[in-house]
Protein backbone atom coordinates (compact mmCIF):
# COMPACT_ATOMS: atom_id res chain seq x y z
CA UNK A 1 0.00 0.00 0.00
CA UNK A 2 1.50 3.56 -0.41
CA UNK A 3 2.03 5.62 2.21
CA UNK A 4 0.42 8.59 2.39
CA UNK A 5 3.30 10.99 1.52
CA UNK A 6 3.45 8.83 -1.67
CA UNK A 7 -0.61 9.89 -2.28
CA UNK A 8 0.17 13.20 -1.62
CA UNK A 9 3.37 13.70 -3.72
CA UNK A 10 1.11 12.09 -6.60
CA UNK A 11 -1.97 14.04 -6.27
CA UNK A 12 -0.45 17.02 -6.26
CA UNK A 13 2.04 16.28 -9.35
CA UNK A 14 -1.57 15.61 -11.44
CA UNK A 15 -3.16 18.73 -10.53
CA UNK A 16 0.12 20.36 -11.25
CA UNK A 17 -0.24 18.46 -14.66
CA UNK A 18 -3.72 19.64 -15.50
CA UNK A 19 -3.11 23.02 -14.67
CA UNK A 20 0.40 23.10 -16.37
CA UNK A 21 0.70 20.60 -19.37
CA UNK A 22 3.72 19.79 -20.71
CA UNK A 23 4.01 19.75 -24.64
CA UNK A 24 3.97 16.60 -26.20
CA UNK A 25 3.11 14.59 -23.09
CA UNK A 26 -0.35 13.33 -21.40
CA UNK A 27 -0.35 11.24 -18.16
CA UNK A 28 -2.62 10.61 -15.58
CA UNK A 29 -2.95 7.95 -13.05
CA UNK A 30 -5.03 4.84 -13.22
CA UNK A 31 -8.14 5.58 -11.37
CA UNK A 32 -8.21 2.57 -9.36
CA UNK A 33 -4.23 2.49 -8.60
CA UNK A 34 -2.99 6.30 -7.79
CA UNK A 35 0.67 4.03 -8.07
CA UNK A 36 -0.04 3.12 -11.66
CA UNK A 37 0.21 6.12 -14.55
CA UNK A 38 -0.52 5.87 -18.16
CA UNK A 39 0.94 8.33 -20.64
CA UNK A 40 0.83 9.08 -24.16
CA UNK A 41 3.89 10.69 -25.82
CA UNK A 42 3.51 12.96 -28.91
CA UNK A 43 6.55 12.40 -31.59
CA UNK A 44 7.86 15.43 -32.14
CA UNK A 45 8.06 17.32 -35.18
CA UNK A 46 11.55 16.92 -37.68
CA UNK A 47 12.19 13.00 -36.27
CA UNK A 48 10.98 10.13 -37.46
CA UNK A 49 8.25 9.95 -34.88
CA UNK A 50 6.45 12.90 -36.06
CA UNK A 51 2.65 12.20 -35.75
CA UNK A 52 3.30 9.28 -33.65
CA UNK A 53 1.25 8.33 -30.28
CA UNK A 54 3.34 6.52 -28.18
CA UNK A 55 1.12 5.16 -24.99
CA UNK A 56 2.85 3.66 -22.12
CA UNK A 57 2.83 2.88 -18.34
CA UNK A 58 5.02 4.37 -15.28
CA UNK A 59 4.33 2.19 -11.90
CA UNK A 60 5.08 4.04 -9.03
CA UNK A 61 6.99 2.31 -5.66
CA UNK A 62 4.90 2.96 -2.67
CA UNK A 63 7.98 4.94 -1.39
CA UNK A 64 8.06 7.82 -4.28
CA UNK A 65 9.37 10.28 -4.50
CA UNK A 66 12.20 8.48 -2.37
CA UNK A 67 12.83 5.83 -4.72
CA UNK A 68 12.03 5.82 -8.38
CA UNK A 69 9.44 4.05 -11.01
CA UNK A 70 9.96 1.54 -13.44
CA UNK A 71 8.50 2.90 -17.01
CA UNK A 72 7.55 1.00 -20.08
CA UNK A 73 5.96 1.17 -23.34
CA UNK A 74 3.30 -0.34 -25.47
CA UNK A 75 2.94 0.85 -28.54
CA UNK A 76 5.51 -0.27 -31.25
CA UNK A 77 7.83 2.92 -31.70
CA UNK A 78 11.24 1.55 -33.36
CA UNK A 79 13.14 2.63 -30.19
CA UNK A 80 12.18 0.50 -27.34
CA UNK A 81 10.89 -3.18 -27.00
CA UNK A 82 7.03 -2.91 -26.09
CA UNK A 83 6.29 -4.76 -22.66
CA UNK A 84 9.88 -4.29 -21.25
CA UNK A 85 11.09 -1.70 -18.84
CA UNK A 86 13.14 0.53 -20.01
CA UNK A 87 16.67 1.76 -18.78
CA UNK A 88 16.95 5.78 -17.98
CA UNK A 89 18.46 7.35 -15.23
CA UNK A 90 15.06 8.74 -13.92
CA UNK A 91 13.79 5.03 -13.75
CA UNK A 92 14.36 2.12 -11.65
CA UNK A 93 17.56 0.36 -13.25
CA UNK A 94 19.33 3.65 -11.29
CA UNK A 95 18.08 3.85 -7.98
CA UNK A 96 21.42 5.55 -7.49
CA UNK A 97 21.09 8.28 -9.75
CA UNK A 98 17.67 9.24 -8.54
CA UNK A 99 16.12 12.40 -7.92
CA UNK A 100 13.64 13.03 -4.79
CA UNK A 101 12.71 16.23 -6.68
CA UNK A 102 12.15 14.76 -10.26
CA UNK A 103 8.50 14.58 -10.82
CA UNK A 104 6.15 12.73 -13.43
CA UNK A 105 6.55 15.80 -16.07
CA UNK A 106 10.13 15.72 -15.74
CA UNK A 107 10.25 12.21 -15.95
CA UNK A 108 8.23 12.11 -19.09
CA UNK A 109 10.32 15.03 -20.85
CA UNK A 110 13.37 13.22 -20.04
CA UNK A 111 12.07 10.30 -22.19
CA UNK A 112 10.91 11.75 -24.78
CA UNK A 113 14.11 13.19 -25.07
CA UNK A 114 15.96 10.11 -24.66
CA UNK A 115 13.64 8.58 -27.15
CA UNK A 116 14.75 11.00 -29.61
CA UNK A 117 18.03 9.75 -29.41
CA UNK A 118 20.08 6.69 -30.72
CA UNK A 119 22.10 6.30 -27.81
CA UNK A 120 21.60 2.40 -26.77
CA UNK A 121 20.24 1.16 -23.80
CA UNK A 122 18.16 -1.99 -21.75
CA UNK A 123 15.07 -2.20 -23.64
CA UNK A 124 16.09 -0.30 -26.88
CA UNK A 125 15.71 -1.91 -30.52
CA UNK A 126 17.62 -0.63 -33.19
CA UNK A 127 15.45 -0.08 -36.33
CA UNK A 128 15.50 2.05 -39.58
CA UNK A 129 14.36 5.46 -40.17
CA UNK A 130 11.83 4.18 -42.46
CA UNK A 131 10.44 1.97 -39.69
CA UNK A 132 10.06 4.60 -37.29
CA UNK A 133 7.88 6.42 -39.44
CA UNK A 134 5.77 3.38 -40.05
CA UNK A 135 5.40 2.58 -36.57
CA UNK A 136 4.42 6.63 -36.32
CA UNK A 137 1.55 6.68 -38.81
CA UNK A 138 -0.32 3.35 -37.33
CA UNK A 139 0.60 4.17 -33.52
CA UNK A 140 -3.08 5.91 -32.84
CA UNK A 141 -4.49 2.83 -34.63
CA UNK A 142 -2.68 0.44 -32.56
CA UNK A 143 -3.66 2.14 -29.26
CA UNK A 144 -7.25 2.94 -30.08
CA UNK A 145 -7.39 -1.37 -30.19
CA UNK A 146 -6.35 -1.51 -26.24
CA UNK A 147 -9.75 -0.96 -24.02
CA UNK A 148 -7.39 0.82 -21.36
CA UNK A 149 -6.19 3.37 -23.67
CA UNK A 150 -9.41 4.32 -24.83
CA UNK A 151 -10.86 4.45 -21.12
CA UNK A 152 -7.83 6.55 -20.48
CA UNK A 153 -7.07 9.09 -23.41
CA UNK A 154 -10.93 9.29 -24.87
CA UNK A 155 -9.35 12.39 -26.92
CA UNK A 156 -7.21 10.56 -28.52
CA UNK A 157 -9.82 7.95 -29.67
CA UNK A 158 -12.08 11.17 -31.10
CA UNK A 159 -8.90 12.05 -32.68
CA UNK A 160 -8.48 8.60 -34.36
CA UNK A 161 -12.39 8.60 -35.35
CA UNK A 162 -12.27 11.89 -36.83
CA UNK A 163 -8.82 10.59 -39.16
CA UNK A 164 -10.80 7.67 -40.28
CA UNK A 165 -13.45 10.05 -41.31
CA UNK A 166 -11.89 12.41 -43.10
CA UNK A 167 -10.01 9.52 -44.73
CA UNK A 168 -13.34 7.80 -45.77
CA UNK A 169 -14.35 11.63 -47.45
CA UNK A 170 -11.09 12.04 -49.25
CA UNK A 171 -11.57 8.43 -50.65
CA UNK A 172 -15.25 8.95 -51.70
CA UNK A 173 -14.37 11.95 -52.89
CA UNK A 174 -11.66 10.47 -55.39
CA UNK A 175 -13.93 7.22 -56.16
CA UNK A 176 -16.58 10.15 -57.11
CA UNK A 177 -13.71 12.04 -59.26
CA UNK A 178 -13.09 9.08 -61.01
CA UNK A 179 -15.99 7.66 -62.16
CA UNK A 180 -17.05 10.77 -63.52
CA UNK A 181 -13.68 10.96 -65.75
CA UNK A 182 -14.78 7.71 -66.63
CA UNK A 183 -18.21 8.78 -66.99
CA UNK A 184 -17.32 11.78 -69.24
CA UNK A 185 -14.61 10.34 -71.46
CA UNK A 186 -17.07 7.88 -73.12
CA UNK A 187 -19.37 11.09 -73.38
CA UNK A 188 -16.32 12.93 -74.54
CA UNK A 189 -15.30 10.35 -77.52
CA UNK A 190 -18.98 9.83 -78.35
CA UNK A 191 -19.30 13.98 -78.81
CA UNK A 192 -15.77 13.79 -80.71
CA UNK A 193 -17.32 10.74 -83.39
CA UNK A 194 -20.55 12.68 -83.66
CA UNK A 195 -18.63 16.00 -84.72
CA UNK A 196 -16.30 13.61 -87.24
CA UNK A 197 -19.88 11.76 -88.82
CA UNK A 198 -21.72 15.62 -89.24
CA UNK A 199 -18.12 17.01 -90.93
CA UNK A 200 -18.16 13.89 -93.10
CA UNK A 201 -21.48 14.40 -93.88
CA UNK A 202 -20.85 18.04 -94.94
CA UNK A 203 -17.84 17.16 -97.17
CA UNK A 204 -19.91 14.31 -98.73
CA UNK A 205 -22.89 16.92 -99.75
CA UNK A 206 -20.25 19.23 -100.80
CA UNK A 207 -18.55 16.36 -103.07
CA UNK A 208 -21.89 16.11 -104.26
CA UNK A 209 -22.37 19.41 -105.29
CA UNK A 210 -19.69 19.48 -107.08
CA UNK A 211 -20.33 16.61 -109.44
CA UNK A 212 -23.54 18.27 -110.33
CA UNK A 213 -21.21 21.43 -111.85
CA UNK A 214 -20.90 19.41 -115.14
CA UNK A 215 -18.66 21.48 -117.61
CA UNK A 216 -21.08 22.19 -120.94
CA UNK A 217 -20.84 19.48 -123.18
CA UNK A 218 -18.22 19.90 -126.59
CA UNK A 219 -20.54 18.88 -129.22
CA UNK A 220 -23.36 20.76 -127.48
CA UNK A 221 -20.98 23.61 -128.54
CA UNK A 222 -20.25 22.22 -132.11
CA UNK A 223 -24.06 21.62 -132.77
CA UNK A 224 -24.89 25.09 -131.80
CA UNK A 225 -21.88 26.65 -133.82
CA UNK A 226 -23.06 24.70 -136.81
CA UNK A 227 -26.78 25.62 -136.84
CA UNK A 228 -25.30 29.52 -136.36
CA UNK A 229 -23.49 29.42 -139.53
CA UNK A 230 -25.99 27.59 -141.92
CA UNK A 231 -28.36 30.39 -140.53
CA UNK A 232 -25.96 33.04 -141.98
CA UNK A 233 -25.27 31.64 -144.39
CA UNK A 234 -28.86 30.70 -145.87
CA UNK A 235 -28.82 35.03 -147.28
CA UNK A 236 -25.86 33.96 -149.76
CA UNK A 237 -27.37 31.33 -151.07
CA UNK A 238 -30.06 32.67 -152.06
CA UNK A 239 -28.11 35.47 -154.08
Amino acid sequence: MAEKSCIKRLQKEYRALCKEPVSHVVARPSPNDILEWHYVLEGSEGTPFAGGYYYGKIKFPPEYPYKPPGISMTTPNGRFMTQKKICLSMSDFHPESWNPMWSVSSILTGLLSFMMDNSPTTGSVNTTTAEKQRLAKSSLSFNCKNATFRKMFPEYVERYNQQQLSEQVASERESSEASNDKTSKPLLEKNADSTREDTEKVDGLKEVRKNKKQPFPTWMMLLLFSIFGVVMALPLLQL
